[in-house]
């Protein structure tokens, strides 16, 4: 037993002196890969916050671009406030009830008249179409066989009064002859009826199948998509909220005026074609050029008002149905100065030199947006006139940075007018 203990003291492996003889060698290496990890984390987050640095929105400050004022004597008499309205606009349905396996707008789409704008399960009524065509070609060889009897008998017809003009057959026989034509006259006058009624029957389910193809009656802009595929529409309400009765909402954009309610008490100091000037709500800086269309001959009992149709004299994608909007009546319309500028005045600080080209840098859709302009040489006041890139109500970055890149993201801190 004492032999056998000693023997396995023996085969023990000494631990201390391994790592006595290894012990330099793994403390080097253990500080090598500390020191390789951190300089792997210092590049990885020097690399973070470039990345970051560079993709964050730069900060800048932004301002309107204004119309220029011509110095107007013209006054408002009167005010009010009231909407901007469509007076062409339609909710697109089917002519029939169907399952839709298409539909082809989306929110903010422009269409054209007769653009195809959804589709319905047509599967039926293509097979009753073509039942209608098979029923109309088999009326049209009718006719055509109908046809060839007639010309065969009126020939026989002729055949038999030559002989009984000399004397070969009795008349009663070319009698008979001459009657099977005209059995087959009226037979063919039939049978063309029949061809023209399945004609009829193709042209109504042509007329069906076209239904199952929603189209845009007028052009316009989709402002609500109403239905998904798979959803049944119909043109009358089936309730339950389970059946659509409409695909969409179409705008005709061009078609925009504005109803505003004027106090019956003021409405004698409105008349038909009165200059007017609108300023809508989002851009309460852009004074938007009008005139009355009429005076609705109605009044509203509960608010005691009279409402007024009032035209826009400028179109604009910036103007949607649906905005806020002030509107001045106006005792005369402003006078049209020969030397009016023309432009858009904005911050001097917003016009930078590059490359030789006066430039100014707008916001769209969060990003910097370069523009090259032409500019008045002689500032206004704090104001510079640029006569030529730039829109009324455009907003535009009031000292940009040098190193502002075209399309880079900005985040607007403020927006002033000018």
């Amino acid at each position: 037993m004492n032999s056998n203990a000693e023997l396995l003291r023996q085969l023990k492996i000494d631990k201390s002196h391994k790592e006595g003889q290894g012990g330099g060698n793994g403390s080097g290496g253990r500080t090598v890969l500390v020191a390789a990890a951190v300089v792997v984390a210092v590049v990885l987050a020097g690399a973070a916050g470039w990345f970051f640095l560079a993709h964050r929105p730069v900060e800048v400050r932004t301002a309107t671009a204004v119309a220029p004022s011509v110095g107007s004597e013209a006054g408002a008499v009167l005010q009010a406030t009231g909407y901007v309205t469509a007076r062409r606009q339609a909710t697109v349905s089917a002519q029939i009830t169907g399952t839709l396996v298409e539909v082809l707008i989306e929110e903010g789409d422009r269409v054209k008249k007769g653009q195809v704008l959804a589709r319905l399960e047509d599967n039926a009524l293509r097979a009753s179409l073509d039942s209608s065509r098979a029923n109309a070609a088999a009326a049209h060889a009718s006719v055509a066989q109908t046809q060839a009897q007639l010309t065969q008998a009126l020939r026989d017809a002729d055949r038999q009064e030559a002989l009984v003009g000399r004397g070969l057959v009795s008349r009663q026989l070319a009698e008979q002859t001459r009657t099977q034509a005209t059995t087959y006259r009226a037979q063919l006058n039939t049978a063309r009826r029949q061809a023209d009624a399945a004609d009829a029957q193709v042209g109504v389910g042509q007329v069906n199948l076209d239904y199952t193809v929603v189209r845009a009656p007028f052009d316009g802009v989709i402002t609500d998509k109403a239905a998904q595929v798979g959803e049944i529409v119909s043109p009358l309400s089936a309730g339950g909220g389970f059946t659509r009765t409409g695909v969409g909402t179409i705008v005709d954009m061009d078609s925009l005026e504005i109803d505003v309610d004027v106090n019956e008490a003021y409405i004698g100091r409105v008349q038909p074609d009165m200059p007017a000037e609108a300023v809508l709500d989002a851009y309460p800086d852009w004074r938007i050029p009008a005139h009355v269309i009429a005076i609705v001959p109605a009044a509203d009992r509960g608010k005691a008002t009279v409402k007024v149709r009032v035209a826009l004299e400028q179109k604009d994608a910036r103007i949607v149905p649906d905005m806020g909007v002030r509107v001045s009546f106006l005792d005369r319309r402003a006078p049209v100065q020969a030397n009016a500028p023309k432009g858009v005045l904005v911050p001097a600080a917003a016009l930078v030199r590059r490359q030789d080209h006066d430039v100014v840098y707008l916001v769209a859709e969060g990003k910097a947006v370069r523009r090259d302009v032409r500019a008045a040489s002689a500032p206004t006041g704090d104001m510079r006139l640029v006569s030529e890139g730039l829109a009324a109500g455009d907003t535009v970055i009031v000292s940009p940075p040098a190193d502002l890149a075209d399309g880079a993201a900005v985040r607007a801190d403020t927006t002033t007018s000018p």
